[in-house]
Formats: C-alpha cells, structure tokens, sequence
C-alpha cells in the first residue's frame, strides 16, 4: 500500500439510527468531504488484502499531484467513520495510525461539541478531551493529544447530556448545522491541500468569528 499522507476521522455511532443525531455531527462532516471530492466509503475489509485493521469505513481522497494518475492508492488522505461506536473510537483510531506509521500531527478529528454554541467551529493543533468520550477513547490509545481536531458546535445540553447527544436536530437547528458542516468541510479540503493546519486555523477562524457575539 502506498503512503498515506492524512486521515480525517469523524466521530459518531454507526446504524441508520445514529444517523441525524447530534453525536453523528463528525460522520456528517467527513461524508460531505467524500461526497465533494468524489470519493466512495467502503468497508474496511477491502484492505485486508494489506493486513489492515478493519474496525472502520473509509474512503481515499488522492493528492491533488495524482488525481490523474490511475491506480487504487495514491498517496493522499483517508476519511474514516470508526464502527466501534463513540466511546470505543480509540480502538479503531489506534491500530490504523500504527499499521500506517503515520505521525498523529497527520490526524484530524473532527466532533460534536454542547460546549460550543450551535453551528459554531473551532479547529485546535491539540488539546485534552474535555468530556467527549470518543475524543478521550483515542487520547488514551494513542497516548498523546497532541494532533489536531475541528469542534462542531451541537449547542448546550436543556437537561441531560447523554441524552442531548442523542437526539435529533429540530428543524431550525438543522439549518445552522448544514451550515456548519459545510463550512467545516470546506476547511477540511483547505487543510488536505495545503498541508499547513496554522494558514487554515488563520483563514477560517476569521471567517466563523465574523459577527459573533
């Protein structure tokens, strides 16, 4: 297998009734980046002919330098959605950063956040967990927070987190969140291009802070 250059991971819980809830905010980021570059999420099992790990669905964003070169890998990135469910991210995360011997600065992971207002962004080159469990599964397992993430804001929770993350989006919620997701991908592409997390922090922060509070 060719190198890899990236891996994107958003976070969420697999099943169809995941789908729209604010958990899967992480999911729906890294599916709007593979639908715009025209890349296809398949089972991780496609890799075993590699000795991959497989607890995971991925798709293959070529380098801009071989988008017209033909063949299965290419250098580029990798979007992943873990099949492990939020708490056990780490388990998935872990074994393919090690199987890729791939720097975790080459990792973004991008989450839902109730601590950041609805619809809000914000990208870190590192940090703790705060009280996200699948942002704490992988600190652990990679033992280092020292890679970069990009927060989703799902808006605080009324009553009880567990809940909160759990359910869906009304439908003016919905609004800011397609929204936010594009944004948040658009970012994404930028990172991936340009390989410099600092230009990127620099160019869409002062985008997403314009006329907030």
């Amino acid at each position: 297998m060719r190198p890899v250059e990236n891996l994107v991971v958003g976070l969420g819980n697999p099943g169809p009734q995941h789908e729209s809830t604010r958990h899967n905010a992480g999911f729906r980021v890294v599916d709007r980046v593979a639908l715009r570059e025209g890349a296809i999420f398949q089972s991780a099992c496609e890799l075993e002919a590699y000795g991959g790990p497989r607890e995971f669905d991925f798709a293959h964003v070529p380098s801009r330098a071989s988008r017209d070169s033909r063949g299965t890998w290419s250098g580029g990135a990798l979007l992943i959605k873990p099949r492990t469910f939020m708490n056990l991210s780490g388990a998935a995360v872990e074994p393919l950063i090690s199987w890729l011997a791939l720097d975790p600065a080459r990792l973004l992971v991008v989450y839902d956040d109730l601590d950041l207002p609805l619809g809000r962004l914000r990208i870190r080159p590192h940090g703790g967990p705060g009280s996200h469990n699948g942002m704490r599964s992988i600190v652990e397992c990679l033992a280092t927070d020292q890679f970069p993430r990009l927060r989703v804001g799902i808006g605080p929770a009324r009553t009880d987190a567990a809940r909160h993350v759990l359910e869906g989006f009304t439908d003016d919620e919905e609004k800011a969140i397609e929204v936010a997701v594009e944004e948040a991908a658009d970012a994404i592409r930028f990172w991936l291009s340009t390989r410099d997390l600092d230009a990127c922090m620099t160019r869409f922060h002062s985008r997403w802070n314009q006329g907030a509070p």
